[in-house]
């Protein structure tokens, strides 16, 4: 591969409804997007799922900003490498940063399986032509708001629930729920909101029959995490501590847990979650595609991802109508009466990027090209 240029811009999207979780609330999304084109003007998408501010990980829109623009895209443009999957080797001397330098592996992942006629799913090795699909619910303002809530998604036939919690909105809020639809599949995610001592509260849990407790410990920690899966019944599933498949493989040796959230910008991109999957999978560990409220692009990504051997559980990829009056994809992500995603059969990320609605989106724009040609390029 040869990239010729990389543009990004950061677009601004309103939500259809506000997201709470422990950290807070979002009531819209900027969003840094990639596009990767290459020296016949082909052309791949990348998305980064860093949120507004630096609470559910290290990176937020900024710093993912200014690193991409100042270091990982030059690094990038006008160098040969012989595929996607070595793209972020190009990037390996800017330590961390693993959701801006995902940005642009999956756009070159996917202008690679365009240029090789594929859809990118089956570009990455995936076996699913359906993917189950469950939905992440924020806190509510009220439990009555909640239960609504996810009698909606119910009849929307989504066939799993998560449900955030916090401390105060949490054993009651579970309760409560578990009451008036017994028979769900249902999970709590902390997002980090406890510590150890918390092991009481967990065991109290462990009676509502629940599928998983997502990271209730902290966002760095397997230690703790593999103590209180000793403490509780409920599966632990991790996330916010998975950032490779060396993670992964430590987690699961110390049995800090027995299910793990995939999400593609924490771990770097397509090829560190295909190894993070494998490693699982070898492990007898299902794992499941987490969501960072992406638009269509990084939605699309999400939905190729999910198509992996391993990803047995449904995961947080739901329809686009959820979040957004208007995707900046066509067509949107759709939802089948039986909780689904038909994968796409074009190639590529399989969705036509909406231009005319991403420059209505634009609040900034930069693009990077290779030394041969100039030193870069703003608007």
């Amino acid at each position: 591969m040869h990239i010729k240029e990389i543009e990004l811009r950061e677009i601004r999207l309103p939500l259809i409804h506000f997201f709470e979780t422990s950290f807070g609330r979002t009531t819209e999304r900027r969003i840094v997007l990639a596009r990767v084109v290459d020296k016949d003007g082909a052309e791949g998408w990348g998305e980064c799922t860093a949120g507004e501010e630096p609470f559910y990980s290290d990176e937020w829109t900024e710093s993912s900003w200014a690193t991409l623009k100042e270091f990982l895209a030059p690094m990038v443009v006008g160098k040969e490498f012989a595929n996607a999957a070595q793209a972020f080797s190009l990037m390996k001397p800017v330590r961390g940063h693993r959701m801006a330098k995902a940005t642009i592996e999956t756009a070159c992942w996917d202008l690679e399986a365009k240029l090789a006629a594929k859809p990118l799913w089956k570009h990455l090795g995936g076996v699913q032509t359906e993917i189950p699909c469950g939905v992440s619910i924020g806190i509510q303002n009220t439990p009555e708001a909640l239960l609504e809530k996810i009698e909606r998604e119910l009849q929307a036939g989504y066939q799993r629930i998560k449900i955030k919690i916090k401390p105060g909105w949490d054993v009651n809020i579970i309760e409560r729920v578990r009451r008036s639809f017994p028979d769900i599949r249902l999970m709590g995610d902390a997002n980090s909101a406890y510590t150890l001592a918390d092991a009481p509260l967990f065991q109290g849990l462990d009676q509502f029959n629940l599928m998983m407790l997502e990271q209730p410990l902290s966002h760095q920690d397997i230690f703790d995490h593999a103590e209180l899966q000793k403490q509780i019944k409920t599966p632990v599933c991790l996330d916010e501590s998975i950032h490779s498949s060396e993670d992964a493989r430590h987690a699961i040796g110390l049995g800090s847990c027995r299910i793990i959230n995939v999400k593609l910008g924490r771990v770097g991109g397509h090829a560190e979650a295909k190894r993070v999957e494998k490693v699982s999978r070898e492990n007898n560990i299902p794992v499941w595609c987490g969501g960072m409220l992406e638009s269509g692009v990084g939605r699309a990504h999400n939905i190729a991802m999910a198509t992996l051997a391993g990803f047995t559980l449904p995961g947080d990829v739901s329809a686009s109508s959820r979040y957004w009056a208007e995707d900046i994809i066509d067509p949107p992500v759709t939802v089948t009466p039986h909780g689904t995603i038909v994968v796409p059969k074009e190639p590529g990320l399989g969705f036509d990027v909406n231009m005319s609605r991403i420059d209505s989106l634009t609040v900034r724009k930069e693009t990077i090209v290779s030394k041969s040609s100039a030193s870069g390029q703003r608007s």
